[in-house]
């Protein structure tokens, strides 16, 4: 009973591993984000301003792709 009680239980688990998985790998993208804004911030104001209308083109075109479900 033990074993295959314990074995079920895994693959039951294993939605909530990937969704784990998932949001970790959410959470390095958002670290490298902000990373990256702060990077941006620190430049000077031209610089900075065409960092941040790259940075927006990318996010832009992320959310199409999503939005079309090509992600």
């Amino acid at each position: 009973m033990g074993e295959t009680d314990w074995g079920e239980s895994e693959h039951r688990d294993v939605p909530a591993q990937e969704a784990a998985r998932s949001a970790a790998g959410a959470g390095a993208e958002a670290d490298g984000l902000v990373s990256r804004i702060e990077l941006i911030e620190s430049q000077p104001l031209p610089q900075r301003a065409a960092q941040f209308e790259q940075l927006h083109d990318e996010l832009l075109a992320e959310l199409q792709r999503g939005d079309h479900g090509g992600a």
